[in-house]
């Protein structure tokens, strides 16, 4: 029989709820006694006073105590995208990379500056005019990188002032232009709207650096070390890698796929990278106690060592680190938090 379903605390959800926080979306959807409705977390209707209101962990729990799917926010929709006004300003950007959108061209938009930089930095973690400047400065680093003088790349991605641009590549890099170019490789990174929230995928060529959760502990940490250890700076973007990751992990929520096929490239010890492949090998919809992936992999008696490795995985899902439990069928050790690590088993077993 499948395990209900985690939700986080009552206390974080309410929080979550009141605040529109994006990253609740497809985590819990809100009941409100005094209108028979259920919305979800984000909704922009009015909201009801605490007392009346109640949390539930799908519609269909929802629709069995007698509430009506709300009409604002179509919490049975399951499509997440990203706000409407993120997604235009996002396609505005790839449309001139090299541009520059001011307030005032946004207010002739009919967009308040204000709200752009409020919704992009709730959905992105930066304003909307850093993200496009990143975006700017990404550029002028690959065409150094590519053999185009600073110079031409200065004035090409828009930088009008040449110690304006050194003095923000050093910022960025800690380095001048063509060193920076020359020393660093740069990743690209886009943010992935899923049932269980945001997660964050970072890659380039080589292929998928991470792919983790935006509130997971750690995270931050993780990227610092993927920094130094590679030589490499992110910045948004858009590469083949993130869209054949944002179509797989779409198709993983939605049932559909149950097998990745996305180029890896986890940072690791030789260890750690030898537990991470064995992780792939657990089938869709089972699970492995940490001793029987100990035994499995030569070192019996190690749990404690295959939790600590399962740990270190960034790349969450397609390294289904989620799949490993305790010897007496509890949950332990998810990154994600393990009301996740629940919802994906659940998930696993409903489409196996």
């Amino acid at each position: 029989m499948t395990e209900p379903k985690v939700l986080p605390s009552v206390d974080e959800m309410r929080r979550a709820f009141f605040e529109r926080d994006p990253a609740a979306e497809g985590i819990f959807l809100v009941g409100v006694r005094t209108t028979g409705i259920f919305c979800r977390p984000t909704c922009k209707a009015r909201k009801p006073k605490p007392e009346n209101i109640t949390f539930y962990a799908d519609a269909k729990s929802a629709l069995h105590d007698g509430y009506r799917p709300c009409k604002l926010c179509k919490p049975l929709d399951s499509e997440l995208p990203p706000p409407g006004l993120v997604q235009h300003l996002r396609d505005a950007v790839e449309a001139d990379p090299t541009g520059r959108i001011t307030e005032k061209e946004l207010l002739a938009q009919g967009i308040d500056p204000s709200t752009a930089r409020r919704q992009f930095r709730r959905y992105y973690g930066m304003t909307f005019q850093a993200y496009a400047r990143a975006r700017r400065m990404g550029l002028a680093l690959q065409a150094i990188g590519g053999g185009e003088q600073v110079t031409e790349a200065q004035f090409a991605q828009g930088f009008e002032s040449a110690s304006g641009f050194r003095k923000a590549v050093h910022r960025l890099f800690g380095a001048a232009p063509k060193q920076a170019a020359d020393s660093h490789r740069l990743l690209y990174a886009e943010r992935l709207t899923t049932p269980l929230g945001r997660m964050l995928a970072i890659a380039d060529d080589d292929g998928l650096h991470v792919l983790d959760f935006v509130d997971r502990r750690g995270l931050e940490r993780k990227l610092i070390t993927l920094r130094q250890r590679r030589k490499v700076v992110v910045v948004p973007g858009r590469h083949p890698v993130l869209e054949q990751t944002a179509k797989q992990i779409a198709e993983y929520f939605t049932g559909v796929r149950k097998h990745f096929e996305l180029p890896l490239t986890p940072l690791g010890s030789d260890w750690e990278r030898s537990a991470w492949s064995h992780l792939r090998q657990i089938p869709y919809g089972q699970t492995e106690s940490y001793g029987q992936m100990a035994s499995a992999l030569g070192r019996p008696g190690s749990a404690r060592a295959i939790g600590r490795a399962n740990g270190l995985n960034y790349l969450a899902i397609v390294i289904p680190c989620h799949r490993v439990i305790a010897a007496n069928g509890q949950l332990t050790g998810y990154g994600g938090g393990l009301w996740r690590k629940q919802w994906l088993l659940d998930h696993e077993r409903a489409h196996a």
